[in-house]
Parts: structure tokens; C-alpha cells; sequence
């Protein structure tokens, strides 16, 4: 094991790395990204697990991504009911200062989080317990299994797409066409990233997923009943909207 010394110094050296090997590379990035302000067009929420790394999934550069991340990719109520949170603030400066395109909710397969709702956490952890809260409402009354934890973690990200259309402002842009709301299921073993289809209700490799559903078609499939094989059996029809024809 190493000891604190070892530790410290391991972080310093990757400073000094970034210092000297990265930043020169992409100096005059850094320098653009300064004068001119940062110009993302996605919001990427996604889990604190470290080995989701958004940058590389999205293959992305510097000033790309607005990035928020938390325990379990979830999105807090937006009326403060939940008290005060960097996630619902990070959606409001994204939405209305940075006006980004998209945002992504990113989950993940073996999520410690959703697994932490059939295995309780630690009594100690108490913030951790009223935080998973949240997602909770994805669970159905069945035993625990490997099965069972990738549905929930699906249904989750479908209950946070919910959550986040309680947003005034995402709300306003969805309707007016002028952001678009995501839902990924990343799983890690396989390296593949399973997207959410709004029309069909369920997860698809992106090389089946369709285009955006417009407004119409949306409302008319929002009131259909559950079909038997929806994999997540939440509504999510009325999340992607095509942008109006001028």
C-alpha cells in the first residue's frame, strides 16, 4: 500500500505532466477558450463512478462539454424541495446562460448507486441514503439480480428525464425546439452505449434509433397504454422534439 508520502507525490507528478506535456498541446485552445468565452453545446450529467470518462465516450475536446456529475447520474427536484444542489444549478446555467443543444443523462451498468438501493449503504451515510431517495421510484418489487439492477438503472434514467422536464426552462426550449433531451445507458464491459428511443420506449445501439418524434406524434404516443414488452414501462415519448419547419 503506499504510504501518504508516495500518494502526494504521485499527484504532483501528474501536475507537473499536465503542466508540461498537456497544456503546451493545446495551449492556443486554452487561450481561444479565454478571449472568447466557453461555447458548449452539450450538457453531459452523468455518474461520479470513475470509469465513466464523458470526453472519451463523446470524443470530445477541451470546452466541448459542460459537465455535472453525481452519485448515480440523478436529477434533484427543481422547486428546493430537495435543498440547495450543484446539479439543479449547473442545469440552469447550462439552459440559460450557456443556451447548450442537448442534454445527456449518461448512466452506466453495475452502478454502485442503484445497487445501493437493494443493498442499503452504510447507516452512516446519511446524506447518501436521502439522496438515492431519487431514484427509488425506479424499483419494482423484485429480488435483486443482475437482470433486475439493469432494468432499474434504465427506469432510473427515464425518472430523471421526468424529473428534469419539471424545469421551467428546459421545459420552455424542449416545447420551442431548441433543446434536445438524451438518456444513455453506457455498458462498461461491452464498450457500447445504449440510447434511449423515445418513440419505441426502449434502450437501442445509436445505429437503431430514430430521429426525434415531433410534437404530434409525440402527444399521441404519451396517452398510449404501456405495450407488454416495454422494457422500462415508463412513457417517453414527449422528451425529443424535431425543431419546427420554418
Amino acid at each position: 500500500m503506499p504510504t501518504q508520502s508516495e500518494d502526494r507525490d504521485d499527484l504532483l507528478s501528474r501536475l507537473s505532466r499536465f503542466e508540461k506535456q498537456y497544456f503546451p498541446r493545446y495551449e492556443r485552445t486554452y487561450r481561444k477558450l479565454v478571449e472568447e468565452g466557453q461555447q458548449p453545446k452539450t450538457l453531459f450529467i452523468g455518474c461520479s463512478d470513475s470509469r465513466i470518462v464523458p470526453y472519451a465516450l463523446m470524443d470530445c475536446g477541451v470546452g466541448e462539454l459542460f459537465i455535472a456529475r453525481n452519485v448515480g447520474n440523478l436529477i434533484p427536484p427543481w422547486d428546493l424541495s430537495a435543498g440547495f444542489h450543484g446539479t439543479a444549478a449547473a442545469i440552469e446555467f447550462a439552459v440559460l446562460k450557456l443556451e447548450v443543444h442537448n442534454i445527456v443523462i449518461c448512466g452506466h451498468s453495475h452502478c454502485g448507486a442503484i445497487r445501493g438501493l437493494f443493498e442499503a449503504p452504510p447507516a452512516e451515510a446519511t446524506h447518501l441514503h436521502a439522496w438515492l431517495d431519487l431514484a427509488r421510484d425506479a424499483m419494482r418489487p423484485e429480488p435483486p439480480s443482475a437482470a433486475a439492477i439493469r432494468r432499474t438503472e434504465q427506469r432510473s434514467l427515464v425518472l430523471q428525464l421526468e424529473r428534469l422536464m419539471t424545469y421551467p426552462m428546459v421545459v420552455r426550449r424542449v416545447q420551442a425546439g431548441a433543446l434536445f433531451l438524451h438518456a444513455w445507458y453506457y455498458v462498461i464491459e461491452e464498450g457500447r452505449v445504449l440510447v434511449l428511443d423515445a418513440e419505441q420506449g426502449a434502450f437501442l445501439p445509436h445505429e437503431q434509433v430514430g430521429p426525434p418524434v415531433d410534437t404530434a406524434s409525440a402527444d399521441a404516443l404519451a396517452g398510449r397504454a404501456p405495450r407488454e414488452n416495454d422494457p422500462i414501462d415508463l412513457d417517453t415519448a414527449h422528451w425529443l422534439r424535431r425543431p419546427p419547419t420554418a
